[in-house]
């Protein structure tokens, strides 16, 4: 899927405080689309926060809808699908904000570059949403390709001379070519800042640069305390800003390698080039590329998130909470068809957005029951689970506003045995503070392991497999906010939920954006 005849859609250039106006119109003939800003917390706008049946009534064929919102706050975002499986389709672009006018970041450099990275299959979204909505279910398997910047190789190498199978050939490295890679060309003794960020369906990245270092200084549009690193993960959701300093030989060129973390690797690495100028472009660097640490080194992993602290005089978090909320992640069944589940309940959105339906108080738009907000405790999580069936729900988590509210995300055992997945999750409309990390089921005696002096601001952030993650955030943003698993298949098998505070205080709402379900009958009736 394209935007203005471009893959990836074009980038959105942006300073804090600018408001943005997008006028998207849906020349896809048989389905609906919207897109959501990732990572703008959309204060005052909940409508334009792109989440269909959740912020608004999906993009009809041929209908045009107005995203109109305020970027806030400069940091390096992205923009994609979230109606159906669009985002694995290749709807998504750069969206980077640059800091106001008179204002300077608390880090120098010479010049930027901008990857956005994510996973490609060849065969159709469709054809993945068929197989995961199938008895029995039919995974479509790994990625082909690893992309950088819509760019990437399929059976060829760049790096074929430095493999023992002459079948690789060589990938052509001169640029224009319209699937040449994305090159980083770069003057020799400069500091530049490389913006990453993952729109990835499924892929859990790691991303590193022969013989340079990288200093990690900001993460979903807050700073960090900066830390150097030989190589980074990243997951689905997650943008960061590293700082490289171009000091290595000016003679050579040096790989950018992206590969494949969480998931026994069946897709190759992801390359590119740091170019030093005025070196060409098709000299490959005389070593191999940077080898990605294996796939299960989650120790490797977890010593990364656990560097990543917020620069000094960011934000603290509140030092209590008024509200807490665990949320066990689960693989079940309903029915026959494999499912994701949260504390029992797998997402099925309803028809009316519930943005309208809270708003004007139509009661049988969705499920009043409120979800669950813990799980059983004799529940294991380190085993699949006794009784594997689970439930659809479309419930929503009321929260008061202006409350700080903790979140734990548990981590379980999928239904294979000795098996738990990688978990990214998002959260719409806000950012939270990642208080910690820990392994097995969370107890209360967990809580002292919090980190309430420099917890990092995030709005994405990862579950290890059979692990808890602790978040906290202010409900500060009157709507109805989503928060899922970022990772494509699972939010479509029900991975998420849904949070709603001071919905009273929205203000009106566009009836475009509601012009579906039951909301759209009212806005009929009452014309």
């Amino acid at each position: 899927m394209a935007i203005n005849g471009k893959f990836p859609g074009p980038t959105i250039r942006a300073v804090a405080g600018d408001t943005i106006h997008v006028e998207l119109t849906n020349k896809l003939h048989t389905e609906g689309v919207v897109i959501h800003w990732h990572g703008i917390r959309q204060f005052g706008t909940p409508w334009a926060d792109g989440t269909a049946s959740i912020s608004q009534c999906a993009i009809n064929p041929g209908e045009t809808f107005i995203y109109r919102f305020k970027v806030d706050k400069a940091g390096t975002y992205f923009y994609h699908g979230h109606y159906g499986m669009q985002r694995s389709a290749g709807l998504y672009g750069s969206l980077i904000v640059d800091v106001a006018e008179g204002e300077k970041p608390p880090f120098h450099y010479d010049g930027e570059f901008n990857l956005l990275l994510s996973d490609w299959w060849h065969q159709s979204v469709h054809e993945q949403e068929i197989g995961l909505s199938s008895i029995p279910f039919r995974w479509i398997g790994e990625p082909q390709t690893i992309l950088m910047n819509g760019r990437g190789q399929y059976n060829c190498s760049l790096a074929a001379h430095f493999s023992s199978n002459s079948s690789l050939s060589k990938c052509t490295l001169r640029g224009g070519e319209q699937c040449a890679p994305h090159i980083l060309h770069a003057l020799p003794n400069k500091i530049y800042r490389l913006r990453i960020a993952s729109t990835t369906a499924l892929a859990a990245l790691n991303l590193a640069i022969g013989n340079h270092k990288m200093v990690v200084v900001e993460a979903d549009g807050n700073y960090l305390q900066p830390f150097e690193v030989q190589d980074l993960d990243i997951y689905s959701g997650e943008s960061y800003s590293v700082l490289i300093t171009t000091n290595q030989d000016p003679t050579q060129n040096y790989w950018v390698s992206v590969g494949v973390r969480g998931r026994e690797p069946k897709t190759p690495q992801g390359l590119t080039l740091l170019n030093y100028l005025p070196n060409s472009a098709s000299k490959l660097p005389p070593s191999a590329p940077p080898v990605t640490p294996r796939w299960d080194d989650y120790d490797h992993s977890k010593a990364f998130s656990n560097k990543i602290l917020a620069l000094m005089g960011s934000p603290k978090p509140p030092t209590n909470y008024d509200h807490r909320i665990i949320l066990l992640n689960t693989q079940n069944r309903i029915n026959g068809y494999t499912k994701w589940a949260i504390n029992n309940v797998s997402l099925a959105v309803p028809a009316t957005p519930y943005l309208g339906s809270i708003k004007y108080g139509l009661k049988h738009a969705f499920d009043r029951n409120p979800p669950p907000e813990n799980f059983s405790s004799n529940y294991d999580v380190m085993k699949p689970p006794m009784n594997p069936n689970s439930t659809h729900g479309n419930g929503v988590y009321m929260l008061n506003l202006n409350t700080t509210v903790d979140v734990i995300l548990q981590n379980a055992n999928t239904l294979t045995a000795n098996t738990s997945e990688i978990h990214p999750w998002h959260l719409h409309g806000h950012d939270f503070w990642v208080l910690g990390y820990g392994e097995g089921k969370f107890r209360d005696g967990d809580e002292k392991k919090f980190n309430l002096k420099n917890p990092p601001l995030r709005n994405t952030a990862v579950i290890f497999p059979f692990g808890w993650t602790a978040l906290r955030f202010v409900t500060d943003n009157p709507g109805v906010w989503a928060f899922h698993c970022h990772i494509e298949p699972h939010l479509h098998m029900g991975m998420g939920v849904v949070f709603a505070e001071g919905v009273h205080r929205v203000g009106n709402i566009p009836n475009q954006a509601l012009a579906c379900g039951l909301t759209g009958k009212r806005f009929m009736k009452n014309n």
